[in-house]
């Protein structure tokens, strides 16, 4: 029997992740991951995020489940956490806002009844951490990005897809990749 490896959770800008809308499972078999890929062709079925934890909110009707938005320098990731997250939930029932705080989860697609996706973070683990470790985050993801912009030339499949699909305007993420950066520059001045 093979041992059971977790796939890498990727860094990505939350501007990023909710203009992704390209979900697919590598594989026929019911048991093959689902993955989210981005416009800069990240393969993406678990993710890393780190931010501000600006907002939660009890949505659920018969039992809780918590919705919670985190914001990085590009915009923000909705986070939803019930029975199934239990430790995630009650991190969110909890933690007060505005906190600093660490993500790792599975992206997730929804289609509304008018056709557009809404892209969201199922969680697995929710930490608070300091201002240092977001600032990390956002350095790191940064030139995570930035590597994907710099191949999204070459002809690999996953390159290929995300190209065809959401033809990739490489200067645009440059600039997101800028803004975000700029951000911690402002933050050190103030």
């Amino acid at each position: 029997m093979r041992g059971y490896v977790r796939e890498v959770a990727q860094r990505i800008f939350a501007q990023e992740f909710r203009e992704s809308n390209l979900s697919f499972k590598d594989g026929d078999d019911i048991y093959a991951p689902q993955y989210l890929l981005t416009p800069t062709a990240a393969k993406v079925n678990r993710l890393f995020i780190v931010g501000t934890l600006t907002e939660t909110e009890d949505i659920g009707t018969e039992t809780e489940y918590w919705r919670g938005r985190v914001s990085d320098p590009t915009g923000s990731f909705l986070v939803y956490a019930g029975q199934y997250q239990p430790e995630a939930a009650q991190m969110l029932s909890e933690c007060e806002t505005p906190s600093f705080v660490a993500v790792v989860g599975k992206p997730t697609t929804f289609t509304t009844q008018e056709g557009d996706i809404i892209t969201s973070v199922r969680p697995e683990s929710i930490n608070v951490v300091d201002e240092g470790t977001r600032d990390l985050w956002v350095m790191d993801t940064a030139e995570n990005t930035l590597d994907r912009i710099e191949v999204l030339d070459e002809t690999q499949p996953n390159i290929v897809k995300a190209n065809e699909h959401y033809n990739t305007d490489k200067k645009y993420y440059v600039e997101l990749v800028l803004k975000a950066l700029e951000s911690l520059e402002e933050e050190v001045i103030r």
